[in-house]
């Protein structure tokens, strides 16, 4: 335990209000990021570390909630740098310090961020999600925010250093939805779908969708999504048409469990047909 700026859980290295995390000193919290960590840091990390501490304590003057820092994203095996939380936003922030552009590939882990946490962790599902990407020295940062898409979750907005006090005034300004109590989100379980083994093992042991899932949204939406598709067979087969099936989501959403699901049930119904369900998988 390390006093008031104690963690809330394994999740992230460091969680504390905005305003004990103000109060903290740099090497404090570093101190406490690199006893988390339970390795050897490098220099480079801590200089970092130091660099995104120094600048939150700035830009958060005044705002009031609370402060993640290396969260942990079991699905991506990542942890996102920092995570603000203030009234009903959820501001994943990626930091690229001393980075002068917005590269692809950073602006799409910033992206997966905000999906994981929308999909993925119970505290997020109906929230606002504001992820944005910190290319420290750049030299202009977005003026506004994308329009969210319809999960709530906007593309990441691309900021510099002096931009960032800005981009998250503007997140919490556009927030929707009931205030988010940072202290209980950052203890929220992170739910993602079983791994493809896990799904298969539990769906021949008898088991249908539903009891392999979670019991959150997601297990509705995957049963759903299997009877819709079993609709769709079932009237091919009836009225002699062909017929193609796209299941979409985000990665891990569960699509191969619908297919899981599907393909054994429908198997042992026609097990005489010689055109029954055959399954097949990249996992």
């Amino acid at each position: 335990t390390h006093g008031s700026h104690a963690m809330t859980r394994d999740a992230a290295y460091y969680s504390a209000s905005t305003a004990s995390f103000r109060s903290a000193s740099t090497s404090e919290v570093v101190g406490i990021l690199t006893q988390s960590s339970r390795g050897a840091v490098e220099s480079a990390q801590v200089a970092a570390w130091s660099h995104e501490i120094d600048l939150l304590r700035d830009v958060l003057a005044g705002v009031a909630g609370h402060v993640f820092l290396e969260f942990d994203i079991p699905r991506l095996g990542s942890r996102i740098d920092a995570v603000v939380i203030s009234a009903g936003a959820i501001i994943p922030l990626e930091f690229k310090v001393g980075a002068t552009r917005f590269l692809r590939a950073d602006i799409e882990q910033a992206w997966d961020y905000g999906l994981d946490l929308k999909n993925f962790h119970r505290g997020s599902h109906n929230a606002s999600i504001f992820p944005v990407l910190v290319a420290t020295d750049a030299e202009q940062s977005d003026l506004a925010w994308p329009e969210p898409h319809p999960d709530g979750v906007r593309r990441p907005r691309h900021v510099n250093a002096a931009g960032l006090r800005t981009a998250i005034l503007d997140a919490i300004a556009s927030a929707t939805g009931p205030a988010v109590l940072g202290s209980a989100w950052g203890r929220e379980a992170y739910e993602p779908t079983p791994t493809i083994v896990q799904a298969a093992r539990a769906l021949y042991a008898r088991h249908s969708v539903e009891a392999i899932s979670r019991s959150d949204a997601s297990a509705k939406n995957l049963g759903v999504t299997s009877r819709t598709v079993e609709q769709v067979i079932v009237d091919a087969q009836r009225n002699g048409w062909k017929a193609l099936v796209v299941v979409t989501g985000v990665p891990g959403a569960g699509k191969t469990l619908v297919g899981l699901n599907i393909a054994p049930r429908h198997r042992r119904a026609v097990q005489d047909d010689p055109t029954h369900a055959v399954f097949l998988s990249g996992n």
